[in-house]
């Protein structure tokens, strides 16, 4: 364990912090976003003889891709308001759309306006220097041959398969429309769910071992972290399905029939996913008993031990106290072997409880 978590664990045991991060949520505020510094634009523009990629210096050198007869990628990294305003009033993209990109904490939905498919979904990251989940919110828009999709972060991307899919000619992504390259965006951030999963059930395994061994505060902490990246997971995850049902339900002229099949794969990909993360959930509460049960065995223990010890002491402390009673006459008081006498009695009983108790399996 790091110095770093370690003071965490000592100053913030259970991380109050990243419980309000976690649970706080009213989607009545309007939040407070921190207009990114920099933004970072580039296109792909391509069909099945060519593909062109191009770093935008400014958003309005994209407009003259609007009505290009290629399929056109617009990628936004980085969120401005007046940037992301002027790229979606250029583009028709409804006000409704504009507002959900430039939202905070969106729940992952599917809506369809005019002619564009608009999808708004969390993409998940693991932290292994505070064994947290992340998100960045990642909005998609599908038009009429494009597909413009806006990032928080410019850092961290899984579309990077994408990019390298559409430099080759005979690319099944090259072969096909802008749905298909809508499908491949979502299926990607799909897959990752799993490889952030598979983080934290190394994370609950080695729980598991450390509990076994050691139940302690410390564990305890853990284990309370871990719920909160559960949370964090199911609530990122779970409404991913009712959006890609959505799709698949949908009329609109900009996914064709022959892409709903994909539709459909990415749809049996979350309802495993879904799966996979309630039983994260149950083992995590599996956890939590397995901690309280250990604890409950420590402590039997304890009192087991200081029960015996109890015990073997009583014979000691009654035969001591027959022979302090303040009498005139007591027995063996004047006899010179008395002293040993009351002290041997006092570690034959003893001795004689010990055997007596491991033959009955006490101990």
């Amino acid at each position: 364990m790091r110095k770093k978590n370690y003071l965490d664990y000592i100053f913030n045991p259970l991380d109050v912090l990243r419980t309000k991060k976690v649970l706080q949520v009213n989607p009545t505020i309007i939040p407070e976003r921190k207009e990114a510094a920099e933004v970072r634009l580039t296109l792909f523009e391509y069909d099945k003889a060519a593909c062109q990629h191009t770093v935008l210096p400014k958003v309005e050198d994209s407009f003259a891709y609007l009505h290009s007869p290629a399929i056109t990628w617009i990628n936004l990294d980085g969120i401005n308001k007046v940037e992301v305003e002027k790229l979606c009033t250029h583009f028709g993209i409804h006000y409704l759309m504009m507002e959900d990109i430039l939202s905070l904490g969106q729940r992952p939905k599917m809506d369809e306006i005019d002619d564009f498919v608009f999808c708004v979904l969390n993409m998940l990251y693991f932290n292994a220097d505070n064994t947290s989940v992340e998100t960045e919110q990642i909005s998609i828009v599908l038009g009429r041959n494009f597909v413009i999709s806006f990032q928080e972060d410019a850092s961290r991307d899984v579309f990077n398969p994408i990019r390298e899919k559409l430099k080759i000619n005979n690319s099944k992504l090259r072969q096909n429309g802008a749905d298909f390259l809508f499908y491949m965006m979502i299926d990607s951030i799909v897959d990752h769910y799993y490889l952030v999963m598979e983080k934290l059930g190394d994370q609950i395994e080695h729980l598991e071992e450390a509990i076994v061994r050691q139940a302690n505060q410390r564990t305890l902490a853990k284990i309370n972290l871990l719920r909160k990246e559960m949370i964090v997971l199911k609530r990122s995850i779970g409404p991913v399905r009712e959006m890609v049902n959505g799709i698949l339900r949908s009329e609109s002229e900009l996914i064709e029939e022959k892409t709903e099949k994909y539709f459909k794969d990415i749809y049996d990909h979350i309802i495993q996913a879904n799966d996979l993360a309630e039983n994260y959930r149950d083992m995590m509460i599996n956890l939590q008993d397995l901690y309280m049960s250990n604890v409950n065995l420590k402590l039997n223990e304890v009192m087991k031990v200081m029960a015996i010890v109890t015990c073997l002491l009583a014979p000691a402390t009654v035969i001591g106290g027959i022979f302090g009673m303040n009498f005139d006459r007591i027995p063996l008081l004047h006899n010179q072997w008395g002293f040993f006498i009351s002290v041997g009695l006092m570690l034959i009983v003893p001795m004689w409880m010990i055997f007596a108790f491991r033959k009955r399996g006490w101990f």
